[in-house]
């Protein structure tokens, strides 16, 4: 098993040393939904909330977050991120907002937290927006779908760890 990273031999938190890690292109992919009632989802879509354009400004609030993942969750990295992309899709039938992050860098770590939080905080932003109209809302299911780079290769969901090598940059 492997041991933790973030915890040094006296048991204590740290910030893990990169210094020796190389630099190579990497990308996270990170996924959530959340269900609301259909009236809201109808709201939604017509962009009838007071508050403004939902999905756009939860799409804002998601690129936030991941270039503010490292002042939020202790121990990460600071990252240089390159491209951040958010998008949604709507499932009618079930009232499910589904929020995608896909989060590229070149750097020394990954940014599987950087892409989570993007996934989180445009779900939290649905939330708020809509909240006075709908407090039934469950946001679930935030998960990593795929990360590549760095020397653990490419991980995909449902296919498990695919040991391949990943390019240096130089």
């Amino acid at each position: 098993m492997k041991k933790l990273t973030h915890i040094n031999q006296k048991g204590d938190a740290q910030l893990v040393d990169i210094s020796d890690k190389a630099v190579t292109r990497r990308k996270a992919i990170a996924e959530g939904s959340i269900q609301l009632n259909k009236e809201t989802l109808k709201l939604i879509q017509d962009n009838l909330i007071k508050k403004g354009d939902v999905l756009n400004t939860a799409r804002i609030a998601g690129i936030q977050a991941a270039k503010k993942t490292w002042e939020l969750i202790p121990l990460c990295h600071t990252i240089n991120l390159s491209k951040i992309d958010i998008n949604f899709s709507i499932d009618k039938k079930n009232n499910v907002i589904t929020c995608q992050s896909s989060c590229e860098c070149l750097a020394q770590t990954g940014l599987e937290m950087e892409a989570l939080s993007a996934v989180s905080i445009a779900l939290l932003t649905i939330y708020d927006m809509v909240k006075a109209v709908d407090r039934t809302m469950v946001i679930s299911n935030i998960h990593l779908v795929e990360k590549s780079g760095g020397r653990s290769g490419l991980y995909k969901r449902g296919v498990g760890l695919n040991k391949t090598k990943s390019k240096k940059v130089k």
